[in-house]
């Protein structure tokens, strides 16, 4: 009996990017897929809002600098209309945090993926699971890091008021160390779950599978004496009774 292949459906693009040669090569790239075909080029943020609206597309693969209507100034316009991977040169950690923050889908930086890692990128970002190249994902980890420390600094009243000896016995408790306790990956995964990102979203943001992901929250979970993601996350932020945030120096 033959076997029914399912094909899947063909993804619509449009490329804005103000460099004809990156452009081209991009659209050359896509179209030699069954999957996708790019369906309009832009030469800027303006052009691409236009051809966002006139073809409908599935996905617009957006440059961040371009003359004009930059991508960042575009991303408000194009979000509602499809969703946004931006692809450029740009790896900027501001830069890549105010387009996640604008709307986009996904960020990726030339050099840092093949083009079976682009379609890939541009399939997720259609099904809503954000993809990121290794420049990007590790400005998202920053900016998780810092809200994290700012959620969980105390005021100057309050260390004011602490008796400094108790302070003291914080800081050198196994619960104020634990940053010491987690890899660099660990804790990298720790931050993620502490911001409510499902296991999916994980592992995209880390490049590594689903299960992989798991093996890491197990390891997390017995090094923090914990049983759930809530109570993980709790101790890991010094939000739950009598912990500290852990210090982030890890190993």
């Amino acid at each position: 009996m033959r076997e029914q292949r399912t094909e899947l459906p063909v993804l619509r693009v449009v490329v804005a990017d103000d460099n004809p040669v990156v452009r081209a090569g991009l659209t050359a790239l896509l179209d030699g897929r069954e999957e996708v075909r790019v369906v309009a080029e832009a030469s800027d943020g303006h052009e691409a809002v236009e051809m966002t609206r006139r073809h409908r597309p599935d996905l617009v693969l957006l440059d961040v600098r371009m003359p004009g209507v930059d991508g960042l100034t575009a991303l408000p316009d194009l979000v509602p209309l499809a969703p946004v991977l931006m692809l450029t040169y740009s790896g900027e950690s501001e830069v890549v945090r105010e387009a996640l923050r604008r709307g986009a889908g996904g960020y990726l930086v030339h050099g840092e993926f093949t083009a079976d890692q682009l379609v890939t990128a541009v399939r997720d970002v259609v099904a809503g699971r954000a993809h990121l190249t290794p420049t990007a994902a590790t400005a998202v980890v920053g900016e998780l890091r810092e809200s994290a420390l700012a959620h969980t600094k105390r005021s100057p009243e309050a260390y004011a008021s602490a008796n400094s000896s108790e302070r003291l016995s914080q800081v050198q408790s196994p619960v104020g160390q634990l940053g010491s306790l987690l890899s660099a990956r660990e804790a990298e995964i720790m931050d993620l779950i502490a911001t409510g990102l499902n296991n999916h979203r994980i592992a995209a943001a880390c490049f590594i599978s689903e299960k992989t992901v798991k093996n890491h929250i197990n390891r997390i979970f017995a090094k923090l004496h914990c049983t759930t993601r809530a109570e993980a996350t709790a101790k890991w932020l010094g939000t739950a009774p009598g912990t500290t945030p852990p210090s982030r120096e890890v190993g």
